[in-house]
């Protein structure tokens, strides 16, 4: 081996080391996606640009997520009020400023669809948005093997990202249907007005969450040649699928 073929071979062996260790270092977890990375930053040397693309959609289905609390606890403010606080803002900050891991106290380091389940029990007496938001959190949290961002060493799991998505479409419909004992709905939602028109800002969101989710997944499929599979239910009687 002449000199130059073994300073290529040091130097080969050096890079995959450094980027081994920046892989170590930067492997994000967290109870949401870390914001956009500076395109300079060295950590981007080891992000493919699916990657890139996944943590996109990531980011986007929590700023749905996000929009989706703000909506719920506006038209429903007895939600905050029963879990203590004074503010809208406060509950706010409560689920996407604190960092609980989507495990709310109130909730008994239970998570994700355990949770939402509670958002729609009749019998539930505390913050019915907390429990259907950090659940959702939880859940995409849990199909995103609980990571902020993604590198080159990455894998998620398609099935987990389109059962995350079936069951957020059965969260929207027993968020429109779900009533308590006098009729009146759990939580208030999509609305029809006096003049007819229709506020279907709720369902909106949820579907947007749905669509980035879908689309994840048919991603990482083809990445991986994956086959994903659609479970079909009727929506009255579905049930949660399981996400790993």
């Amino acid at each position: 081996m002449d000199l130059m073929t073994a300073c290529k071979s040091i130097l080969r062996a050096l890079c995959c080391a450094a980027i081994a260790n920046l892989i170590t270092g930067c492997s994000g977890t967290g109870q949401k996606p870390a914001p956009v990375a500076d395109s300079m930053h060295p950590k981007q040397i080891v992000k493919s640009d699916i990657d890139r693309v996944l943590e996109a959609h990531h980011r986007e289905v929590f700023a749905s997520l996000e929009r989706l609390a703000d909506k719920l606890y506006r038209r429903n403010p007895r939600e905050w009020r029963r879990a203590g606080l004074d503010s809208r803002e406060a509950a706010m900050a409560r689920l996407f400023a604190t960092q609980h891991d989507w495990r709310l106290k109130e909730f008994d380091g239970r998570r994700g669809i355990e949770v939402m389940r509670m958002a729609f029990a009749s019998d539930f007496g505390g913050d019915r948005v907390a429990a259907l938001i950090a659940g959702m959190g939880g859940m995409i949290q849990t199909a995103w093997g609980d990571r902020s961002e993604l590198f080159i060493m990455d894998e998620l799991d398609p099935q987990s990202l389109s059962n995350c998505a079936r069951n957020l479409e059965i969260a929207a419909w027993k968020l429109a249907q779900s009533r308590d004992e006098a009729g009146h709905p759990l939580l208030l939602s999509n609305e029809i007005g006096a003049d007819g028109t229709r506020n279907l800002s709720f369902e909106r969101e949820i579907g947007k969450m749905i669509g980035w989710l879908d689309m994840s997944s048919t991603i990482v499929a083809d990445k991986n040649r994956r086959v994903v599979t659609r479970i079909l239910q009727s929506l009255a009687t579905a049930v949660f699928l399981p996400v790993r």
